[in-house]
Formats: structure tokens, sequence, C-alpha cells
């Protein structure tokens, strides 16, 4: 058990399960803290205590208090920003889709459903392994341990253009960028409803405190923050839309927490309320075509279309587009035929 404090900077990486305990169908009621005193080494009671204060103890995958007393088959999880081994990288030869490549970086195009970089549960196949591989060094800056050449993310469900540096010269200027939210990033979503023709989302971003996997939008700045999403109308296609947004900040979940903010849940994003129908009909068909759709589109409607930044040692824009994946396309391509049907 580790002494944790609760910064927003910690509250914004993703976390990772470093105990997960099922209690016992005898157990009595204890107190959460003093059953886990018996169950984790080296931890006191007060670190126990401060863990739990700062959200790192979840019980049935939600936060709790000190004095919460444990149930039998109560699932308690404890979590840290970071993964619960080592950060050596293992290299993997996994294919890469290499958009863009030159001496100091190159933009790859990740496929929905491989993780960007090691983490628990996810020590092999990720796309960090896979940059070992192709590549001798990487850099790695400090608390960026894990990830080297990385400068953003973005989720595993979701496809499309990631930038990678090659030296730390590079790297340092990249993140800048990116810190100043100078870099362009454009994503394409398919969201639930009738979108607005366009807009902005604001709000300060946070984890959930009902449920630590997913982020909330909130109006004060002490539990998240700032961020900016703008959003545009490509294309209506009945009970959803096809949205642009473009990205100024650049928060964990943001597109996808912005959208469910404004009661328009992207497609089949199952941590946000979109992998059931949100609009639609009661009729059988109806509920059949929206399943059939989202097994072939088994992920979030997301995917990262168009990055733009200025090239670190040419000083020259550059800007990149993915295609959008077969099963995004595929997806469209249904609700298009859809709603020219006869109903």
């Amino acid at each position: 058990m580790e002494n944790f404090s609760s910064t927003q900077e910690q509250e914004d990486q993703e976390l990772y399960e470093h105990l997960n305990i099922v209690v016992d169908k005898g157990q009595s009621l204890l107190r959460i803290d003093k059953f886990l005193m018996h169950r984790v080494e080296n931890a006191s009671r007060n670190r126990i205590q401060n863990a739990i204060e700062a959200g790192n103890v979840l019980v049935n995958q939600k936060t709790i208090k000190a004095s919460y007393k444990v149930k039998p088959a109560d699932e308690i999880s404890v979590v840290f920003p970071h993964p619960p081994r080592d950060t050596e990288v293992y290299p993997e030869d996994i294919p890469l889709d290499i958009v863009y490549e030159d001496s100091d970086l190159l933009v790859v195009n990740k496929p929905a459903g491989m993780v960007v970089h090691p983490g628990y549960n996810n020590y092999t196949g990720t796309l960090v392994n896979a940059l070992a591989f192709h590549f001798e060094q990487l850099p790695q800056l400090p608390g960026n341990e894990g990830r080297p050449g990385l400068v953003h993310r973005i989720d595993k469900d979701t496809s499309g253009l990631l930038l990678i540096s090659k030296n730390e010269i590079t790297m340092t200027k990249l993140a800048k960028q990116f810190f100043d939210h100078t870099i362009t990033r454009k994503y394409v979503a398919l969201a639930w409803g009738d979108v607005a023709d366009n807009g902005t989302v604001t709000g300060f971003i946070g984890r959930s405190l009902k449920n630590r996997i997913v982020m909330d939008v909130y109006d004060d700045e002490e539990k998240g923050k700032w961020s900016v999403t703008h959003y545009a109308v490509l294309e209506r296609l009945g009970y959803v839309t096809l949205i642009s947004c473009q990205l100024e900040t650049g928060r964990t979940h943001q597109i996808r927490a912005h959208m469910k903010h404004i009661g328009h849940p992207l497609f089949n994003d199952a941590n946000y309320g979109g992998d059931k129908i949100v609009k639609g009909t009661t009729f059988n068909k109806y509920k059949q075509f929206v399943q059939n759709t989202f097994n072939i589109l088994p992920r979030q409607a997301l995917h990262a279309q168009t990055l733009g930044f200025i090239h670190p040692s040419t000083k020259k824009y550059m800007e990149f587009e993915a295609p959008l994946p077969p099963d995004f396309d595929a997806a469209l391509n249904k609700w298009r035929n859809y709603i020219v049907q006869p109903q």
C-alpha cells in the first residue's frame, strides 16, 4: 500500500489495479481499513486511510469511506495511476501502420482494440511494445516512464492517428505544442440523437465520484481540468448524427464525456451509456437493426482522423488524415440504408 495524495494531475491519469479481493461469504461486518490491514503487505492503517480518502480503494467499482464495513461477496480493488510492476518495455514484432516517418518523428494509424502503452493486464501487444521492436531507442521524459516516444494517447477502442517522437528534443518540443493547445486534432464520431448544427462543449473534466473508470464534466475547477471541444454536424442519419470534433484541450475521454454531458453519448460507447438504444422506436425490427450495427462496430464510434503540428526541425506545419476504418464505415452505411428504407 502506498501513501497517495489526491492531486488533480493524478486524477487525470489512468488507474491500474494493484490488488483485487473478493470477500469471503463467511466474513463478518468489519471496517474496510481494518480489513485491509491484514491483507496488504507493510501497510499501516494510516496509509490505508490515506489511500481510501484519495479514492484509490474501490468496493464494487465505487469509492467508499474508511468507515465502510465490508460485506460478504464485496469486490475490493486497490488502484493507482501506475502499473503494479516495472516500467520496462518488452519489444514485440507487431505490424505498424506508419503514415509518415522521418529521422525525428513518425505518425501512426492505430487500429481500434490496440492499447497504446503497457499497463495492468496489458503488458504485451501494445503500440509501445511494437515501437520498441521497430526502433532501437525511443526517448523517455520524466513522468513518462513506460511510454517511450509518446506525447499523447488515444483510448484502446478509439482508432486513428498518434504522433510519436524519436528523440528527446523532438519530444520536448512536441509536448510543448500539446501543452499550448496548438496541435490540430480532429475526430469523427457517431453520436446518438439529433445533434445541434454546431457548438462548443466546455467544463472541468475529472473522474466520476460514482465510477472511477469514467470521467464526468463539472462546473467546479477543484473537481477537474478545463476542457473545450468544438463540434459540427457532418451528416444526419435519423436517430444518430455523424459529427466532427476538434479538441482545444486533450483530457482523458474528453469527447466521450462531453457528448454524454450534452445528452448525445457516442454510438456503442459502453462506459458512457451509448451501448443501448438512446433514440428511436420501440419496434423489434429497429432493436434488431441497432444490435446488428453494434455487432458491426463493437466499440465506441470514435476515430482520430486529422492530426496537424509544426515540425520541430523544419518549423513547417504538417497535417495528416486517416480514413475511417472498415468497421466504422460499415456501420455508417448500415444507418444510411436504414433511413432510406420505408419503415
